[in-house]
């Protein structure tokens, strides 16, 4: 079954659990980069945490270009995009 047909409310789910997924790793690897608990190159771990925020990002802005939304699902579609962004933003720039 093709991404597009799942309803709106199930996208905005996955998209939640694949951004958070992906902000936890990226933070796991830039606190490992400052206080040295694993040796270990944190390279890898960083890079599947950014492509889980942007896979988490591709789905929100995929749900708000749908019709027919209900101003509820319209509003989290945004507030998703809105925290996806800069913490994507944000893991970059401390790259």
């Amino acid at each position: 079954m093709k991404w597009t047909n799942h309803p709106p409310k199930t996208l905005l789910q996955r998209s939640f659990l694949f951004g958070i997924t992906g902000i936890a790793l990226c933070l796991l690897a830039l606190l490992n980069s400052y206080f040295k608990v694993l040796e270990a190159p944190m390279g890898p771990l960083n890079g599947v945490g950014l492509a889980l925020q942007l896979l988490g990002l591709s789905l929100a802005v995929l749900v708000i270009r749908q019709r027919k939304l209900t101003p509820e699902i319209k509003e989290k579609a945004q507030k998703m995009i809105l925290v996806l962004a800069v913490g994507l933003l944000f893991f970059i720039l401390t790259l």
